[in-house]
C-alpha cells in the first residue's frame, strides 16, 4: 500500500531520518551525527534548517550535543505508540510499525467479550468478538503488547481478520471501511498507569519471579466510522519502561 506523500518541513524530513536510523541501531550511541555544515550540505538545506533538525532530535532526547566534539547518539527505549497514532502512521507510510519495530506472536481467535471489551463496543456481555494480538518489538525490547477487539460481524466480513497472520490488502480498520463503506471518522483514546497484574506479566514476558516494581502504560482507543458505529477498541500495554510521547504543533 503506497503511503501519502511527505508533506513535513525539511527539517521534520532530516530529523525523522535520523530519528528512523537511531531507533533501527544503524546508528549507534556513541556515535556523531554529521555536523550542522555537513547537514547542509548533504540535505541542500540552510544550516538554520540543518541546525533546526539537530534541535529537535535534542528535544526528544535522541542525542546530545557535546561541546568541542559534536552531536552524541543516546541509548534510550523507543517510546510506545497508541493504536490511534499506528493508525496515522499506517495511513502516512502504509505501515503501523514505528522506526526500528517490527511485530511478532499474532495471534486472533473469536472468543466471548469480557465485560470491558463488551461495554466499550456496545456489544452485550458475551457476544462474540474477534480477538486480533501482536508483540511490537524494538531492538530494546517489546514496546507494547497490542490487542484489537472486532464484534464478529466483521470477522464474518473478512474471514482473515480472524486468522492468526498479519493481515494483507490493509489494517483491520481499512479493511472494515472498504467492505462496509463506511469510512473511520472519529477516535476516542484513553492513557492511563497501571500496576503490573499476573496477566500482563505473562503478556510482557516477564519474569514472574521478579517482575518489575513501576507502574506500566495502557492505552486504549476505540475507532467509530461514519455512521456512528464502534467498529473496534484498541489495547496497547506498554513495556516496562517505555513511555508515551505525542507531539503536535503549536500555532503562534
Amino acid at each position: 500500500m503506497a503511503g501519502q506523500a511527505d508533506n513535513r518541513a525539511p527539517y521534520a524530513k532530516i530529523a525523522a531520518h535520523y530519528t528512523a536510523l537511531i531507533a533501527s541501531g544503524q546508528l549507534q550511541p556513541g556515535s556523531l551525527l554529521p555536523s550542522i555544515k555537513n547537514l547542509a550540505e548533504e540535505w541542500k538545506v540552510s544550516t538554520a534548517t540543518a541546525e533546526k533538525a539537530l534541535r529537535k532530535l535534542r528535544n526528544e532526547g535522541l542525542v546530545r550535543g557535546i561541546h568541542g566534539i559534536g552531536t552524541e547518539v543516546l541509548d534510550q527505549p523507543a517510546p510506545m505508540s497508541s493504536g490511534s497514532q499506528r493508525q496515522d502512521r499506517g495511513r502516512r507510510t502504509g505501515s503501523s510499525w514505528g522506526a526500528g519495530e517490527r511485530s511478532d506472536s499474532h495471534q486472533a481467535a473469536v472468543v466471548a467479550a469480557p465485560a470491558e471489551v463488551a461495554q466499550a463496543l456496545d456489544l452485550e456481555p458475551g457476544a462474540d468478538v474477534v480477538r486480533r494480538s501482536r508483540v511490537y518489538r524494538d531492538r530494546h525490547g517489546i514496546v507494547a503488547h497490542s490487542t484489537s477487539w472486532i464484534p464478529a460481524r466483521y470477522g464474518k466480513l473478512i474471514p482473515q481478520l480472524a486468522a492468526s497472520e498479519r493481515l494483507t490488502g490493509g489494517t483491520s480498520l481499512q479493511l472494515i471501511a472498504q467492505v462496509t463503506g463506511h469510512p473511520i471518522s472519529h477516535r476516542i483514546d484513553t492513557a492511563s498507569a497501571r500496576r503490573l497484574t499476573p496477566e500482563y506479566v505473562r503478556l510482557l514476558e516477564l519474569d514472574p519471579e521478579n517482575p518489575p516494581t513501576e507502574p506500566v502504560v495502557v492505552m486504549t482507543a476505540k475507532f467509530v466510522d461514519s455512521e456512528g458505529t464502534i467498529v473496534e477498541y484498541g489495547v496497547d500495554l506498554g513495556g516496562p519502561g517505555r513511555t508515551w510521547r505525542t507531539e503536535s504543533e503549536v500555532s503562534p
